[in-house]
Parts: C-alpha cells; structure tokens; sequence
C-alpha cells in the first residue's frame, strides 16, 4: 500500500513539476518530433536485420545458399547498419539537443526570476543552495529530459515492436520469456520511492558543501587571520564525507536496481534456451527463428535493464525541478500597481508621513511614526546602531513594502508608482559596498555602461579617488578581484560613491557609504560634492557629525525614532545626545584619533540618555 501511495503522489507531483517545463516542450515540440521520427526508424531497421540473419541461417540450414545471396544478405546488413549510424546522430542531436536547449531556458528563466525577488527571499537561502540549483539539479533535468526521454520512449517502443517480432515467431515463447517482467515492475517501483529522498538529501548535502566553499573562499583574508585553515580544512572533509555516504547509499538503490533488471534479464535468457532449445529439437520452430529470438531477446534485454536507469533518471529528475520550482514558484513581497501613475518630472522632493515600519519575525518597530520633508540639499541621519536610520534608507529605496500614504515622491505616493520609476530617481550608496570581478572603469560604470572615460574620471575625482585609481598597476584597468579584494574598504566605497554620482540621479542615499574613509578624506569628498549636489536631495547616513555641519538639516535616530532634528547650530544648543556626540568626536580629532570610527568615536558607547 506504501509503494501504491508513493507511486500516485509521484505521478502528482509529476504533473505539477512538469508545468515549469511545458512550455519549453511546446516551444521545440518540432525538433522533438524529429527526433522521435529518427529514433522510431532507427529501432524499426534494428528489429529487420534479425529477420534477415533468420532468412540466411535458414538458407544455409536447407543448402539452399550461395555465395550470391549470402552477400546479397550481407550488403543488407551493412546497408541497414550505415542508415541506423544516421539516424542515430540525427536523433541524438535533436532529442539531446534539445535538453542543452531546455537547461538554458530554465537556466535563464530561473536567472530572471532571481532578479525580481526581494531580500526576504535571499535571506531564507543561501548563495550555496543557489548556486547547487543552477549546477547540480539543472544537471539532472538536463538528463531527465535527455537520455532519460530517449531511453524511456526507446525501451517503450523496443518492448513493444519486439514482443510483438517475438510472438510472430512464437507466442507461447514469448510469454515464458516476459514472465520476469512483472517481478521487475514491482521491484523498480519499491526502489523508485526510497531513490526520491535519497537523491534528495544528496542534493541538499551538495547545497551546504557548495554553500562552505564560497564563504570560506570570500572570508579567505579573515579565516587566515584567525589561523583557522586547519579547523575548516577538517570540517570541510566532514562535509565531504557525509556527501559520499550519501552518494554511496544512493549508488547501493542504483546499484541494486540494476543488478535485479540484469539478473532477471538473464532469468528470461535461460526460459529461452531452455524451452527454445526443446522447440528447435521437436521442429516447430527452425533454427533460423530460433537464433532470430534469441537476438530479439538481447534487444528486449536491453529496456528490461533500462528500465531500472530510467526510473533513476526520471527520479533525480522530477527531485531536481521540485527545488527548482522554489525559485520559480518564489514571489517578491513588494508588488507593482495594477495600473501605475507617471511619475511628474521629478524635483528630489520627498515627503513622509507617519511612517511605521516592522521587520518580518520582529517585535518592535525598526521606525514608528517618522514624518520628514525632504527638498534639495544634505540631511544629514545620525544615531546609534540600530536606531532606524539604514531602515529608513531602504524603505526610500523601495526594498520592501510600507503603508500607503506614508511616502510621496514630488507629490505622488510611491505605492502607486511602478518600482523602477521610484528607484530610477535614486542614487544608493550602501555602507556594505558591492565591486564585481572586473575593473575599476567597469565597476563605476556598471548603472551607465556607455559612459566616457572622461565622465567616469570626473565623478572619481568628485569622490576623491581618481589620484589613487591612477596610481594603481592599470590605471582604471585595473581588475579589483571579487567583491573588491584587491582594494582598501575605503577605496571600495568611494568607487561606489562615484558609481552612483555617474548615475546622475535626484536623489543621492549614502547610508554609511563612507564609514572607513578617514574624516580629512571624508571632508573633500563633501567639497567635491557641492557641484553635484546642485538641484538635489542628498541623505547622508554618518557615524561623525563633523562632515554634516553644513548640512541643510540634520535628523538625530533614537530607537526608530526622530528625537531631534535642526541645523548643527539649533542642535548644539537644543539636543544633549547630539552634543555629546560631537564634543566625543572633537576629543578625538584633538588626540589625532580621528580615524577611529562607528560608535567608538561618535562617543555614543558613554551616552546613557534616551536621546532627549
């Protein structure tokens, strides 16, 4: 009953995999039928060269044979043979074909998908699992819809076109020789449901291996420093063994399967000989038809084993498009309005109102009820860590959903824009900048590819680092490595920096986006800033108060809320959190400590108030 029911949640979940790939069936369905075309011929000129060694065994066997029809007879072999070589190439690169083509589709579509979803999404997976899905489980569809298909559709037809060139020759023959079958059937459906969970826990170890990798290689500098090489060298053979373990178990079910289809092909083999043989003595058949079934027998021998393979394949298969509709079946929380307005032609003003927002899983507020109006020029967010103000950042640029009427974009609530419309108007600047593998040109340029070098070195002196891009190896040729590696953290986030002021956009976010820049440093980017700045709203995020001095106004965070906000002058004399933030940052700037940054040096570790 356990098997039965196995069985039927399958075919199920079959059905319900089978959508993520039904329109690619459908795209090629031409070349697959081709391909199906070629296969079925190549099978039909297989099952007739038998009946030609039938007819000259039989010649030679009445010596009604000559050297003229024995070579006619060989030419028809021979010919048959060069027309199945064909055909087979013609069906292999139209049936297996097709499956590279259906793993680029799924790859791309699954690629596609990813764009589209939000953080919460990644926060639940890991690049590791990710990455096992484009890999590991596309490898497996690729196979499922590959050999798996040929060899399902080949053994389907074999077994069929040969039983029925088997009871041509002999009925009752042909059913002593299929009696195994049916053994073989119940035995390949027992070993199919336990292979599903144990290629499913294959995959998954996969997943975590692949998962270890990348983060031990991208923490490579930290993982040195701790002198841990050999702790994770040793975890990771752990991980490595269990995966083996894994395997093995599944290769043991694999193993096991296809030495049952081998044993009872054999079984079959000997019903053969044995009542053939008696057949062939008595007369009723003659020797020419008994050598003609044992060769159908060796082409029916061949699904009978498949059959154990295809159920694998299929399994791993069906295994594989079920974590792949994860991704597929994923939808991002942030969703576009049905019939969205034109944003007007945008001024940089933003206004928020009463705007509360929760994280999924918390039981606080990460803002409550904050209320700004923002017009061109600096406002400068400071606060402890955690108070809200990276939140507020990524609300503004719309990284996950909020209340309606709570934000307005140049007088329109951002709920009833499009996504792009909102975030083609910002630059972002993150504190955790983002470099890609490539040089320092194309990571400034990665939102405007077409830029001019000219443009690009114009915003890299806006952020105070083309002097230090110049004197790199390669200039602004030099290749950065992955996520940066090969330059300093402030390096990364003033190439960041002028990433986004190429983009020329209303409205500039740097949220901590200049945290490991020394405060000289940080002092000159602001100059160098001004011009830019001309016509737009910028919201600096800082841990130091100094470089927002002549902010337009500046908005003081205490636990999701606004406490305090004015110019640097209204604050020195209204808020005690500000003032000992910055009498805190004074004090190191006088002791030459002034690259000490977060909140050692914003003195916020000694401020016990609630910030009023």
């Amino acid at each position: 009953m356990t098997t039965r029911v196995l069985t039927r949640e399958n075919f199920k979940r079959l059905g319900k995999t089978f959508d993520l790939v039904r329109p690619i069936f459908k795209k090629y369905r031409r070349r697959l039928i081709l391909g199906f075309l070629a296969l079925v011929a190549v099978n039909l000129f297989q099952l007739f060269i038998p009946r030609v060694i039938k007819y000259a065994i039989d010649s030679l066997a009445k010596g009604t044979a000559s050297r003229v029809n024995l070579f006619y007879f060989t030419l028809l072999i021979i010919g048959l043979a060069i027309v199945v070589a064909g055909l087979r190439f013609a069906w292999r690169y139209l049936i297996l074909g097709f499956s590279r083509l259906l793993e680029r589709d799924v790859r791309n579509g699954m690629f596609a998908r990813l764009l589209t979803l939000d953080r919460m999404f990644f926060h639940k997976r890991t690049t590791g699992a990710i990455m096992a899905l484009a890999t590991n489980d596309m490898a497996a569809v690729q196979l499922a819809t590959g050999m798996g298909l040929v060899a399902f559709a080949d053994a389907v037809f074999m077994t069929l076109a040969t039983l029925a060139f088997m009871t041509y020759i002999n009925p009752g023959l042909t059913v002593i020789a299929i009696l195994p079958l049916p053994v073989l059937a119940v035995l390949t459906s027992l070993f199919t449901a336990r292979l599903h969970h144990h290629f499913k826990r294959v995959q998954e170890q996969f997943s975590h291996l692949t998962e270890f990798s990348r983060t031990n290689i991208s923490s490579i500098r930290l993982l040195k420093a701790y002198t841990l090489e050999g702790f994770q060298t040793e975890h990771f053979d752990k991980m490595g063994k269990d995966y083996v373990r894994k395997n093995l178990k599944l290769a043991m079910l694999q193993g096991g399967m296809f030495s049952v289809s081998t044993l009872l092909a054999n079984v079959s083999m000997w019903l053969v000989l044995f009542f053939g043989g008696r057949l062939t003595i008595q007369g009723v058949i003659s020797i020419g038809e008994f050598v003609a079934f044992i060769s159908y027998l060796y082409m029916l021998t061949w699904p009978t084993m498949a059959l154990g393979w295809v159920a694998n394949l299929f399994q791993r298969g069906v295994t594989s498009l079920d974590r792949l509709q994860t991704v597929f079946q994923a939808r991002p929380i942030l969703s576009e309005p049905l019939q969205p307005l034109e944003l007007p032609l945008s001024k940089g003003e933003i206004t928020i109102q009463n705007l509360t927002f929760r994280y999924t899983g918390q039981t606080v507020d990460a803002v409550q009820n904050v209320s700004l109006s923002l017009k061109p020029g600096v406002l400068g967010i400071v606060g402890r860590t955690g108070s809200g103000k990276s939140t507020l950042c990524h609300l503004l640029a719309r990284f996950y959903p909020i209340a309606d009427k709570t934000i307005y974009f140049d007088g329109t609530d951002v709920n009833k824009v499009s996504l792009e419309a909102v975030r083609r108007r910002i630059a972002y600047v993150p504190q955790d900048v983002v470099l890609f593998a490539d040089t320092v040109a194309a990571n400034i340029a990665f939102g405007k590819p077409d830029a001019v070098r000219e443009e690009i070195e114009a915003v890299a002196k806006a952020a105070a680092i083309h002097d230090e891009i110049i004197a790199m190896p390669a200039g602004y040729e030099t290749r950065v490595g992955e996520r940066g590696v090969a330059v300093s953290g402030g390096q990364r986030q003033r190439i960041a920096l002028a990433r986004a002021l190429l983009l020329d956009r209303p409205v500039l976010i740097i949220d901590g986006g200049l945290s490991a820049v020394d405060i000289r440093t940080e002092h000159d980017i602001i100059n160098f800033l001004s011009k830019y700045l001309q016509g737009k709203t910028c919201i600096m995020v800082s841990h130091r108060v100094a470089p927002l001095a002549n902010a337009r106004r500046i908005v003081v965070f205490e636990r999701g809320r606004i406490v305090a906000q004015g110019t640097h002058e209204t604050l020195m004399g209204t808020s005690d959190f500000y003032k000992t933030i910055v009498e805190h940052q004074s004090t190191f700037i006088e002791c030459g400590e002034e690259d000490r940054g977060d909140e050692y040096v914003t003195g916020l570790h000694e401020y016990p108030g609630n910030g009023l």
